[in-house]
């Protein structure tokens, strides 16, 4: 591997251990009863050898001594008991690192950057915040069993040189070739794992892309195309499957005879130790016991592996915490009628401008349509307008406050959204409608409904404006109305309509239309257009191509130029004017001038 890419993953490796330190200080508590119990359980086994080699001699000398039998006795109760408390407190610590974690990750992507956050498809956010937390969960309390058989182990060993030196010479005679093979295993599963986790994030992504348009697949009967595709990353993941068991099994095996070589040979020393007379013959079965806890740190080999999983899971799930989040002001919003501004915006998508020193004024109290090709920048414009996205380079001020100063709470109340697809959050419908209010009435709900032209489809639910979102019979044009309600029950200075009448009938979008220009008279509006009447209601359109203004004004005067009219499907437009109206041509060609007066005036502002 080149050096800048094992750079790159080492800085990876530093902030997945970072955030493992993290997640040890955040559950402190169990793990500090794990520890105390895994110190009880180090002093009961370093104990339990020598008490059962006293209670042995006792009684093969004829001298059988009760407490050498109770004492080994207690030691076998408080050995059950310690490990009934591990076990207890392993399980809370995990529970509780999991827990933090995901709500950690949950936080950062509903904190984050939308634009940044969709670097990763949902699939393989799924797998990191289930798949890949649990994982790190497991790794304080496998530090801290880790931690404890290290010390058993040395334990072990030291007892053994206390029992006579040339028993412990003996073990550490193969602790050498026990050390490097544990190494070997552990770096190489390392590796392998990382690639494993990616295959089985492209499988899971696949699989969701697909599970979200089941219905197109149903409809195109291209149900066995899609389990190809799906399982495409398949190979990848079985052949990183069968290296993962190749590099345990070839390793497993040295162990598996190293082990009983090492013992073999540790209780070969001690034997003839008794055969000689320089030792008793309970001091076998000491030894034995010493040998096996002193064995420990090979044994470990699983606790390191799941160390190693869960380093690489750090890793990725340090990714998804690593996504740019909005920084948050804490300035209040100064009380205005909702102007909005964009001062030499410009976003980028890696070496594209999406949106290219944008210099905007959109009045107070005006609605606002913007139209344009796909991919002129519409929709970032509408997440830019409400901040939910941060331009690279630019200001967004709502009534001559930039929107990153201002607290995000206070933001959020003051601007409402509809999306192309929403959502429907909260329980019930009324909940869904009024999602994100403080205070709600039956009224108010019903009132946002029948100006979205949904009060009827819901009043005919089972259970009407009590119906579960989830189980409601909704079409997607209906739930997309569902959508405009709750945009009309915040009742912010600006409403932004980011592409959410697309699925709507012409009588409705007629209908929400009429509710967005008369019901909403006064508050500042921001509609993606996709149908000419809509542009037609609207007091101004801004027209964007490339990620920049190509023009701004009414749409009666923008529908002069040829490049307009093609942007909707239907080349006959109610609120077309007349090409020989000289007036409109007059205002049509001012247009330009204004579009340009506006960016000189921007940029002098920056």
């Amino acid at each position: 591997m080149p050096v800048p890419e094992q750079a790159e993953e080492q800085v990876k490796q530093k902030h997945g251990d970072r955030l493992i330190a993290s997640l040890v200080r955040g559950t402190w508590a169990p793990l500090a009863v794990a520890g105390v119990s895994a110190a009880a359980s180090i002093g009961i086994s370093l104990a339990l050898p020598a008490a059962l080699a006293a209670a042995v001699n006792s009684v093969l000398t004829g001298r059988a001594s009760p407490i050498a039998c109770a004492s080994l006795a207690a030691l076998l109760v408080a050995e059950a008991f310690v490990e009934i408390t591990t076990h207890i407190a392993g399980i809370t610590s995990v529970t509780s690192a999991t827990s933090l974690l995901r709500l950690r990750v949950i936080d950062r992507l509903l904190q984050s950057d939308v634009g940044g956050a969709a670097a990763l498809p949902a699939g393989e956010l799924t797998n990191r915040l289930v798949g890949n937390t649990s994982t790190v969960g497991y790794v304080p309390v496998t530090v801290v069993s880790a931690a404890a058989g290290a010390v058993t182990s040395l334990g072990g060993a030291v007892a053994l040189f206390t029992i006579d030196w040339r028993v412990g010479l003996a073990f550490l005679a193969g602790v050498p070739v026990a050390v490097v093979v544990t190494r070997v295993l552990v770096a190489r599963i390392s590796s392998l794992y990382g690639a494993y986790q990616r295959a089985q994030g492209r499988l899971a992504t696949r699989l969701t892309e697909t599970l979200a348009g089941i219905r197109t697949v149903r409809a195109a009967g291209t149900a066995s195309r899609e389990i190809t595709r799906v399982l495409e990353p398949l190979p990848e993941l079985s052949a990183a499957g069968r290296a993962l068991w190749r590099a345990q099994a070839h390793s497993v095996w040295h162990i598996t005879l190293l082990l009983p070589l090492m013992e073999l040979l540790v209780l070969a020393v001690a034997g003839l130790g008794i055969a000689q007379g320089r030792l008793q013959p309970g001091v076998l079965l000491e030894t034995a016991g010493y040998t096996a806890l002193a064995l420990a740190f090979v044994k470990q080999i699983d606790p390191l592996l799941s160390l190693a999983y869960g380093r690489s899971a750090a890793v990725r799930v340090h990714d998804v915490l690593a996504l740019p989040a909005l920084p948050s002001g804490g300035a209040p919003l100064a009380e205005g009628p909702g102007a909005l501004s964009f001062r030499g915006v410009t976003v980028m998508r890696g070496q594209t401008p999406v949106l290219d020193d944008i210099c905007l004024e959109i009045p107070a109290g005006a609605l606002t349509a913007v139209v344009g090709h796909s991919g002129a920048g519409k929709t970032t414009l509408a997440l830019l307008a409400g901040r939910l996205t941060d331009p690279d380079r630019g200001q967004v001020l709502l009534d001559g406050i930039p929107l990153g100063d201002v607290d995000p709470g206070l933001l959020r109340s003051a601007v409402a959204y509809a999306f192309e697809r929403p959502v429907l959050l909260g329980g019930d419908i009324a909940s869904a409608i009024a999602y994100g209010a403080s205070v709600s009435t039956p009224e108010a709900v019903s009132a946002a409904a029948r100006a979205a032209g949904v009060d009827d489809v819901v009043r005919r639910l089972p259970l009407g404006y009590a119906t579960p979102a989830a189980d409601a019979p909704l079409s997607g044009g209906e739930v997309q109305r569902l959508g405009l309600a709750r945009a009309f029950f915040r009742r912010g200075r600006l409403t932004i309509l980011d592409d959410a009448t697309s699925s709507l009938d012409t009588a409705t979008e007629a209908q929400v239309t009429n509710a967005l220009v008369d019901a909403m008279r006064g508050r500042t509006r921001l509609v993606i257009a996709h149908r000419p009447a809509t542009a037609a209601r609207a007091d101004l359109v801004i027209w964007l191509d490339g990620g920049r203004v190509r023009g701004r004004g009414a749409h009666r005067e923008l529908w002069r130029d040829p490049a307009y009219r093609a942007l909707f499907a239907s080349g006959d437009d109610p609120g077309a004017i007349d090409p020989g109206d000289d007036t409109a041509a007059a205002a049509a060609e001012g247009t330009g001038h204004a579009v340009a007066d506006e960016e000189e005036a921007c940029t002098s502002m920056q």
